[in-house]
């Protein structure tokens, strides 16, 4: 079935659209465009959804909201939201009953009629995802970025052509259910991570190899060669297989040597490609991210593309962005710092004198592993939400804690710790908010606390 037949196949449908937000609101207005009766059904009440749900409802959509938005849905189909369990007990209800459970991402896989790229990962799904982006449009190719980060795709899938290309960024929870794999399809790392959701660890596993798992022999997969979990992955790899590796010489992919040279090896051939000083955003952990981004793309762009991006690209917002210096104090916005893995990357990039805001919502990921970064790196740390006792436990119970080093604060709010970093710093301290933790207790997303910190940052006298 082709992108017209399926939209011309949902006249007189009754499709239920779970979550209301970004992904699904588009879909909204194009299914009720093509004749279908559309429930758009969402948990929270109306007053905290706001404007959107008068705008869909007055485009003709159907609400169904509050706690018992999923109960007796009776539908032909449900696009559930991203973050949305797949195993929630009135979806496999639902399932049972004969009505068919998707996703806009799965659908577009399956309508989808150009090469598709795919990124997912615990750590650096987002920056990989726009390397790829950015090296296929410097060699002048069409392209279209969505999945996680960007818009929704299948609403504007008629405008797609077989000569263009896709780069998706996927979530454990968009992959768990997916049946159909990518062209190129590359893994990050795997690291504990949404674990609040996940039953456990090998389900969180098993949803991030899910995307390689249907690719075909003409397809691509690119693996953190490091990554234990990630490399095991490559018995299962079915067509061409690529690695990246920031400490060895691989045979096929891109590595880094000791000099901080970065090569590609490819059929038999090492190409010298540039220094990772060529590298415009900082952080080992970007390097790693342009290793795996050159796997992914290497024979689709040249050497030459691959470097313009390395010295033009400046970051994604809420990486280890740079906000402002003040009263010799540089601040750092890396809010996108949801798990300690990330967070780890964060104080990587920075050599010490580390004032870090962490703490947030409790995803029940343990926090240990960043317990010997903070006591290297960081001077003071102020806490925050629900999992300030948790990280502070860490810290202390790491060897090497001598009771100061560093100093522990906790405080109520992202404004009051901000007001604390400025207070406590001096000349040539960094202010990193990198929470290590979901925003959830707080903010909707890691975006709007991010931007609050800016906000707060950029009004300090």
């Amino acid at each position: 079935m082709d992108c017209k037949q399926f939209f011309n196949s949902l006249e007189t449908k009754r499709i239920a659209l779970c979550g209301i937000g970004v992904s699904n609101t588009p879909l909204v207005l194009k299914f009720l465009s093509m004749g279908a009766r559309v429930f758009a059904c969402d948990r929270r009440d109306r007053a905290t959804i706001g404007e959107l749900a008068d705008r869909l409802e007055a485009a003709g959509a159907e609400l169904r909201l509050g706690e018992n938005y999923l109960k007796n849905l009776e539908v032909d189909m449900i696009f559930r939201t991203p973050g949305m369990n797949f195993n929630l007990p009135e979806l496999k209800e639902a399932r049972h009953k004969g009505i068919a459970v998707t996703s806009e991402m799965e659908v577009f896989f399956d309508l989808c009629p150009a090469t598709i790229f795919a990124v997912t990962g615990s750590d650096g799904k987002t920056t990989t995802t726009t390397l790829i982006a950015k090296m296929l449009e410097a060699a002048g190719k069409t392209v279209h970025v969505g999945g996680n980060i960007g818009r929704p795709l299948l609403p504007e899938i008629d405008k797609i052509k077989a000569e263009d290309f896709v780069v998706v960024e996927l979530s454990s929870f968009q992959l768990i259910s997916m049946r159909k794999s990518p062209d190129v399809a590359v893994i990050t790392n795997v690291a504990p991570n949404h674990l609040d959701v996940h039953k456990d660890m090998d389900e969180y596993i098993g949803a991030k190899k899910n995307i390689m798992l249907h690719q075909n022999a003409f397809s691509r997969t690119v693996l953190n060669f490091e990554d234990t979990i990630t490399n095991g992955f490559s018995k299962d790899v079915r067509g061409q297989m690529l690695h990246f590796s920031m400490n060895n010489a691989i045979k096929n992919g891109a590595f880094l040597d000791e000099e901080g040279n970065i090569f590609m090896s490819y059929r038999g051939l090492k190409v010298p490609l540039m220094n990772k000083k060529d590298i415009a955003i900082r952080g080992e952990h970007n390097v790693e991210n342009y290793l795996a981004a050159i796997s992914a793309v290497w024979g689709y762009v040249g050497a030459d593309e691959i470097r313009k991006v390395a010295r033009e690209f400046m970051g994604v917002e809420h990486r280890i962005e740079f906000v402002r210096e003040l009263n010799g104090v540089r601040y750092y916005n890396d809010s996108i710092g949801t798990s300690p893995t990330r967070t780890i990357a964060g104080l990587k990039s920075f050599e010490g004198n580390v004032i870090l805001l962490a703490g947030g919502y409790d995803k029940q990921i343990p926090f240990e592993p960043m317990a010997p970064y903070i006591i290297d790196k960081v001077k003071l740390l102020i806490l925050t939400g629900p999992t300030a006792a948790k990280i502070e436990k860490a810290v202390k119970a790491q060897e090497g804690y001598a009771g100061y080093n560093p100093t522990i604060i906790h405080t109520e709010n992202l404004s009051r710790a901000v007001e604390l970093a400025h207070k406590e710093a001096v000349t040539g301290d960094t202010v990193l908010l990198s929470p290590a933790c979901a925003s959830f207790d707080a903010f909707p997303n890691f975006a709007v606390r991010g931007d609050k910190f800016k906000e707060l940052v950029n009004n300090l006298k």
